[in-house]
């Protein structure tokens, strides 16, 4: 037997070409990108979500010498939404990255780890959350839910939630 997974995604030229609330939650991600911790990398990422109460968060890529104990923007992100609305639902996210050696001309997803963790926040509000992505210039991707960015996640009824 073979299965086939497959996606589709929007393309955008610019942020001109979205809606005046979507053009907010990119700028918000570029933003917050500037005041990134990445002096070890180069590497700044800024990620924004809309909350369902019309807020939009922001947060950036902190870096650390021991760079294990680094976090991703999209994970500080998440954390801190849960944290402080930990009821509301996440209604979009945005990712923009700039790096300090190179300019960035296409979109950049999320490592693996901000996968998993993006997918299972969106499991848990049981609705989708659509996301775009931005590289430095170029292109502007919208993807319609995050599980497109990891079809075969990790789940399992295995591990119980207490």
């Amino acid at each position: 037997m073979i299965k086939k997974i497959s996606f589709s995604y929007k393309i955008y030229n610019s942020v001109k070409d979205l809606n005046e609330l979507d053009q907010k939650l990119i700028e918000a991600s570029d933003q917050i990108l500037e005041k990134a911790y990445a002096i070890y990398s180069g590497f700044n990422v800024g990620a924004s979500a809309l909350l369902e109460n019309g807020e939009i968060m922001t947060a950036n890529n902190q870096e650390n010498m021991a760079l294990p104990s680094s976090l991703c923007a999209e994970r500080v992100l998440l954390y801190y939404c849960r944290a402080h609305f930990p009821d509301l639902v996440i209604k979009k996210m945005a990712v923009s990255v700039r790096a300090t050696h190179a300019i960035i001309k296409e979109p950049i997803t999320p490592c693996g780890a901000c996968r998993q963790v993006m997918v299972e926040y969106e499991r848990n509000q049981n609705s989708d959350i659509p996301i775009f992505l931005k590289g430095e210039i170029g292109e502007i991707y919208e993807l319609n839910s995050i599980s497109d960015l990891l079809p075969l996640a990790f789940k399992t009824d295995a591990l119980k939630r207490h």
